[in-house]
Order: C-alpha cells, then structure tokens, then sequence
C-alpha cells in the first residue's frame, strides 16, 4: 500500500494503460464493475479510489463504500512466488465494495473464497445505486440459448455495458483445463464473433467457430479459448445484465 505506487497505479487507470484486476481473489464481481466504471466516468473512479485510500470510505450516487477495520488490515500474503496476487488500488477498491456489501461474512482475507462471491442481484444493485440503469437482464440458473447469447451480443455491439455470469473454463487464460458450473463474471467488449468477424445472430450454427473480446482478469482481449464454437461457449454463459453507459 505505497503511496506513490499507488498514485502510479491509479494514473494508469485514467490512461486507460491498466484495468482492475482481481489476480488470485474471487472479487470477479466488484472487478466487473469498478472496470465499467472507469471506462465510463474515469473522474469518478480516481475520486472514489483516492477517499477510499485517504478516508476509509466513498460513496458513488448511492452507493456506500465503507469497508470494516479487518478489510483495512487483511490477513494473507499479498505476493505468490515474487509476484502481486492483487494490487494495493484493487484490494482498496474492489475489496472495499465486496466487504461494505457482504452483510453476512467480512471481506478480511486475500484466500477467502466464499466471502469473495458475487450473485446477480448484489451486481445490480451496485450498479443502480451508483447511476447505472438496467434495460435488460437474462442472467439465471441455467445456461442461455443461443438466442439469448445472440441479444447480449446485439446489446454489446451497440455500447451497452454487458455484464455476464459464466463458467470460467472456456477462457483461455484460465488454462488447459475446463470447468461448468457459474463462477466468473466478465464484461462484453464488443459482440460475440465468428472466424470471419461477423456478429452472431440467433440463427447463427451451433458450430461456428466464434471469440469474443471481453474484460477479464485486468485484461481486454479475445478471450475465448482456440476453435471453440458457439454451442460451446453457449454452454458456459449463464446470462448478463445490460446497463446503459453512466454519463
């Protein structure tokens, strides 16, 4: 939590050079929508983040950041093998939100896991409370169709912010292993593409090659795993909501 590195960090963010990054936590969700945040009202993001680290608490539109003492003084190694598991800015800011909104368990541990998780319902309610408005959601318990892939992706081609739930394995920074079960949230960068950079629609075939360029893990970039095709990534897409960008 140096000063000037964190001074430096949240320069790169209003540059746009970095973005946050939840590295070795599950903060995902409070990830997801610091991202948009900053692409969308950079000012706000640099104010919220600097009387977080000055004043122990912010507050965008309604939405009040004030994390507990444990959040303040966390428990864990921050380095894994010579390395930042989370930066000093993200543990302050997405920390911050997920330990000021978990009124069941404290946010007090870079390791912990449950504490860290984010449901749908919390996600919007950050967003709303902080100016967002929603137009549109289909996130639930089960897997979309390809129809209900194809509007997220008509949402996203269009500007809107896309917020989606999935199954982490099909990206392909999480490496060569796969997984099923919701337990990622990401955001859209653009529409969901075929090897020939058309926008998939809902009657697109189920074995089109496809890749989607999204916002996950501190990185903005065609994530999708090599020749996977849409009925593959379909599966591991539980739904999104989609906000309008905050002016």
């Amino acid at each position: 939590f140096d000063r000037s590195k964190f001074e430096d960090q949240v320069s790169s963010r209003v540059n746009y050079s970095s973005f946050p990054d939840q590295g070795r936590t599950s903060l995902c969700g409070p990830a997801s929508f610091f991202y948009c945040l900053q692409m969308d009202r950079p000012d706000v993001y640099k104010q919220a983040a600097i009387e977080l680290w000055m004043q122990g608490k912010t507050k965008i539109g309604t939405l009040d950041i004030t994390p507990g003492d444990g959040c303040k003084h966390p428990k864990g190694s921050f380095y894994f093998s010579g390395s930042e598991r989370i930066s000093g800015l993200d543990w302050i800011t997405l920390a911050s939100l997920r330990d000021s909104e978990n009124s069941i368990m404290s946010y007090d541990d870079i390791d912990d896991e449950v504490a860290g998780i984010t449901m749908w319902g919390k996600i919007t309610e950050w967003f709303e409370k902080s100016g967002y408005v929603k137009i549109y959601t289909n996130v639930g318990l089960g897997r979309c169709s390809i129809e209900d892939v194809a509007r997220l992706s008509e949402y996203a081609d269009n500007g809107f912010k896309v917020v989606c739930l999935i199954s982490a394995g099909m990206l392909f920074d999480f490496g060569s292993d796969d997984t099923s079960s919701k337990n990622h949230w990401v955001v859209w960068a653009g529409a969901l593409k075929n090897a020939n950079g058309k926008a998939i629609t809902k009657n697109s075939p189920p074995d089109e090659i496809v890749n989607l360029k999204l916002f996950s893990w501190g990185a903005v970039k065609n994530q999708i795993k090599l020749n996977k095709n849409l009925e593959y990534v379909r599966k591991h897409i539980f739904g999104g909501v989609v906000f309008k960008p905050l002016n």
